[in-house]
């Protein structure tokens, strides 16, 4: 005989587990996406710079340049352009 109370509990756990995974896999997808959207800025901004160079576009590389390329990606060094078009 299977006691109720047994499968209950083992339900429960798996219920945790599964709440646990949740937790810990949602921030490792955000880690991986700002990893992605770091490299991508950065490479961006270096082919900016590159080219940049040759129609008169120069976005100097500092701290916040370089956030905002990493946190945001390519929409990121597009506001830049945009910015210093405008500034």
């Amino acid at each position: 005989m299977v006691d109720v109370g047994v499968v209950l509990a083992f339900l429960f756990g798996l219920f945790l587990l599964y709440i646990l995974g949740m937790l810990l896999v949602i921030p490792i997808r955000l880690i991986i996406k700002l990893i992605i959207n770091g490299i991508l800025g950065g490479i961006l901004l270096l082919i900016v710079n590159f080219v940049g160079s040759f129609i008169g576009i120069n976005i100097t590389i500092n701290p916040l340049t370089a956030v905002i390329a990493g946190v945001l990606g390519i929409p990121g060094i597009i506001l830049l352009v945009i910015l210093q078009f405008m500034l």
